[in-house]
């Protein structure tokens, strides 16, 4: 029997001067009660947007399964926080993330012909190298970044050929820049699975707390589904500098559209700008991560360098019936004579259920209404194909 799933979470962050926490950028003391958030009616920017950190975590307190972490939970992921939290002091995190992050620039400029023998069309592009295949915001092509996309945990998720022709997004293989590239293989799935690993510890926590308010059976939780699913997926993104980019980089979206993630939980690594392939500080600090809260309020958005941030998805938040709270998000690069040639490279890890996985969706659905029958189940895979159509061209 299928399992249902409750809370889940997903999503970019950024980078800039040095702090005492190592920080992505500069950011107010936590001890600071956060000011009240300035009022905006769009996602255009009239006033300079404030700055918060996420809700922080320590790793040990994650660790510790009878922690009550709901507070920390409720604020970073509930309907009042900002859709997103992080967790800090992971042993090895630093050092695979800075091993993974280098090799963006590489790979971005590799030969042309290389790189097209990593793409999979079948899969729309969401195995191997993705570059202008992705649509956001008003249905434009992304032109501003590429993105190689694997599963860290599993190179050939299944050998059914029906599942295979079925969900190519999900049940098709692993392809690997073995000559032109082939540390990235290893570091790929290491610095994944260090990600999956923490996040299903955050999973335990969010089962714990949406279960105060809803009714879970045993193996019905956010973690459960996420342990047994065979389709986590990472990217690894790449954000090409101002000149490559033909958008006018003066939009809050520049370099990532507003959009919101569907998967159950993303695992996020904070950004890194390159220069020439030599790491920098961001030059604008206006540059990075921006949500748009519940409330209509645009916030740019900084966590630890050392830390991993976990963002809450758009089926987290159908299926909590809004308990835990996806937010829409964007990148926005660097602007000025100083970000000339800078680029930034990221790493995301999108959890999520198995493709056969039934979701059964609330009576009220405020989130892709057209394709969800009120009361009714779709399996995840077939959720997602429909997503997808919006958002990609049709199947090669």
């Amino acid at each position: 029997m299928q399992n249902r799933i409750l809370p889940l979470i997903d999503m970019t962050p950024s980078y800039t001067q040095p702090h005492s926490r190592s920080l992505c950028s500069h950011i107010p003391s936590p001890s600071l009660r956060r000011p009240p958030l300035p009022i905006m009616s769009s996602f255009s920017v009239q006033v300079p947007p404030l700055t918060l950190p996420t809700v922080s975590i320590s790793y040990t307190q994650l660790r510790d399964k009878n922690a009550d972490l709901s507070a920390k939970i409720e604020e970073g992921f509930g309907p009042n926080g900002l859709g997103i939290l992080s967790i800090s002091e992971v042993p090895g995190y630093s050092l695979w993330r800075q091993n993974l992050l280098h090799l963006g620039p590489r790979l971005a400029n590799l030969p042309e012909d290389v790189k097209r023998e990593l793409e999979d069309p079948n899969s729309r592009y969401n195995f191997g190298w993705s570059h202008g295949k992705e649509k956001l915001e008003s249905g434009k092509l992304d032109l501003l970044k590429g993105s190689f996309y694997a599963n860290p945990i599993l190179d050939v998720p299944t050998t059914e050929q029906s599942l295979i022709e079925r969900y190519p997004s999900y049940c098709a293989s692993n392809i690997w820049p073995h000559k032109a590239l082939p540390e990235l293989e290893t570091v790929f799935k290491t610095l994944g699975k260090l990600i999956l690993d923490v996040g299903l510890l955050l999973a335990y926590h969010c089962d714990r707390y949406a279960s105060r308010e809803m009714v879970m059976l045993e193996g019905e939780g956010l973690e459960q589904t996420l342990v047994h699913s065979r389709c986590h997926k990472g990217r690894l993104l790449y954000y090409y500098p101002a000149q490559h980019s033909s958008p006018a980089h003066d939009s809050m979206s520049s370099w990532c559209g507003w959009h919101t993630d569907h998967c159950s939980l993303t695992g996020l690594t904070c950004g890194m700008f390159t220069r020439d392939a030599v790491e920098i500080l961001c030059p604008d600090s206006a540059a990075g991560l921006y949500v748009k809260t519940r409330t209509g309020h645009i916030v740019k958005v900084e966590y630890g360098v050392d830390e991993i941030a976990y963002q809450i998805s758009e089926t987290t938040e159908i299926l909590s019936s809004g308990r835990l709270c996806a937010t829409p998000h964007c990148v926005r690069a660097p602007r000025g004579d100083a970000a000339s040639g800078v680029d930034r490279t990221t790493f995301a890890l999108f959890m999520q259920p198995d493709w056969d996985q039934k979701l059964y969706f609330p009576g009220e659905v405020h989130i892709h209404r057209e394709l969800i029958q009120s009361n009714g189940s779709l399996t995840f895979g077939e959720y997602t194909e429909k997503l997808l159509d919006k958002y990609y061209h049709n199947k090669m």
